[in-house]
C-alpha cells in the first residue's frame, strides 16, 4: 500500500468518524466501478449522500474545495448513478452529493468543513 493510500484511508476514517457522530450511517466506503469512485456513501435520516473527502495541508490553490473540479464532479455523479442502478432500494429517495474538507491548521490539528448540497446531479 503506498504512502498516499494509506493517508487517504486515514482521513476517510477521520471523516467517517466525524459524520457518524452528527448521525449519518455508513453503506459503503470507498465505492469504485468503471465510472469512478465515492469515497462514502451514507445515510442520513431518509437521504443517501454520496461524500466526496478532500484533505489539504495548505490553502494553496485554493485549498481542498478547489480540488474537486467539475469534472470530478461528473464522475462522482455517473458513478452513484451506477450505484444506484444496482441497487433497488435506493431508487425512490432523496440523494445529495456532499463535500468534507479538510484542512490542516498550524497547530497540527484539522479543521472540518462539511458542505451538504455541495454540487448537484443535472
Amino acid at each position: 500500500m503506498t504512502d498516499s493510500l494509506r493517508k487517504g484511508l486515514r482521513f476517510e476514517d477521520l471523516a467517517r468518524r466525524y459524520l457518524g457522530a452528527r448521525g449519518l450511517c455508513l453503506q459503503e466506503s470507498n465505492y469504485r466501478c468503471r465510472f469512478g469512485e465515492i469515497d462514502l456513501i451514507m445515510r442520513d435520516a431518509e437521504t443517501l449522500c454520496f461524500i466526496e473527502v478532500r484533505f489539504r495541508r495548505s490553502l494553496d490553490f485554493g485549498g481542498a474545495s478547489a480540488s474537486i473540479t467539475r469534472a470530478k464532479q461528473r464522475r462522482i455523479i455517473k458513478a452513484a448513478l451506477f450505484y444506484l442502478s444496482t441497487k433497488r432500494q435506493s431508487m425512490n429517495q432523496a440523494l445529495r452529493f456532499d463535500a468534507l474538507l479538510i484542512q490542516q491548521q498550524a497547530d497540527g490539528k484539522q479543521d472540518f468543513n462539511w458542505i451538504q448540497n455541495a454540487f448537484y446531479a443535472e
